[in-house]
């Protein structure tokens, strides 16, 4: 029997197939404007593969984890994420997942989750705020990230991300540096996760989950930020998806 995870985020859903206990298959695919939309190509794309959708079990989680007809369960991204986490990491850590509208601190001990923090619902911090960064200065995530290793920090003291854009524009029209203006932004992000971290409290082992766990030169220097080794690996992005499937084996 196969067991399907599916964690539809707002901006990007990840899937996960779960066969005999082992993780066989990942994909992931714009969210869009429609979950709903959005479950259905997930079941076709499924089925293409060969997955008899009558036999399996669906646990859906995550911002859109309501708008899986088909799903046998939902469950809050915060258990799912502790469980793939457990697999991928198989070790006691503290997660950070920085999600395109929210960012999540969550504790996990002897493979439980024990406590979690979430930012306000302000999208400073999160991949959001850094795409419409990226966007402003006319780059992708990954080249901001890499200009960023280049800059000197110029202070965007605005935690809403509105008025954090217009600081921006208006560095841009001073003629500052496009290095130094990514300097600041990810230090915006990087010092929100380290205020986040600081009240939340964290082990020794820092696990990062989200897309930007692909994003070496943001690991880099959220690394030098938080002034400690961070731990990902590819899969990471798959944390939920993977985690969802996992406990989808126990429906």
């Amino acid at each position: 029997m196969h067991y399907i995870g599916m964690d539809i985020g707002s901006t990007a859903t990840k899937v996960s197939v779960v066969e005999d206990e082992e993780v066989v298959s990942n994909f992931t695919l714009p969210t869009g404007w429609n979950s709903v939309e959005t479950s259905k190509t997930v079941k076709k794309k499924l089925e293409e593969i060969d997955i008899d959708m009558d036999k399996a079990k669906v646990l859906a989680t995550g911002y859109g984890r309501i708008s899986v007809p088909y799903a046998d369960k939902t469950i809050t991204e915060i258990s799912c994420h502790g469980k793939g986490v457990q697999y991928l990491l198989g070790d006691d850590s503290t997660i950070v997942d920085i999600g395109g509208q929210d960012t999540k601190i969550i504790t996990l001990e002897n493979g439980r989750v024990v406590d979690f923090t979430m930012n306000d619902k302000c999208a400073a911090g999160t991949g959001k705020f850094m795409e419409l960064m990226a966007n402003t200065l006319g780059v992708s995530i990954d080249e901001l990230a890499d200009m960023a290793l280049e800059g000197e920090d110029i202070s965007i003291t605005s935690m809403c991300t509105v008025f954090a854009e217009s600081e921006v524009i208006s560095l841009i029209g001073e003629g500052k540096k496009r290095e130094d203006i990514a300097r600041g932004i990810i230090n915006s992000i990087t010092g929100r996760v380290f205020s986040m971290l600081h009240k939340h409290g964290s082990s020794d082992t820092v696990y990062l989950t989200g897309g930007l766990c692909e994003v070496d030169s943001f690991i880099e220097l959220l690394s030098e930020k938080l002034d400690t080794e961070i731990k990902t690996d590819p899969l990471a992005r798959y944390a939920g998806s993977i985690g969802a499937a996992l406990l989808a084996t126990g429906l």
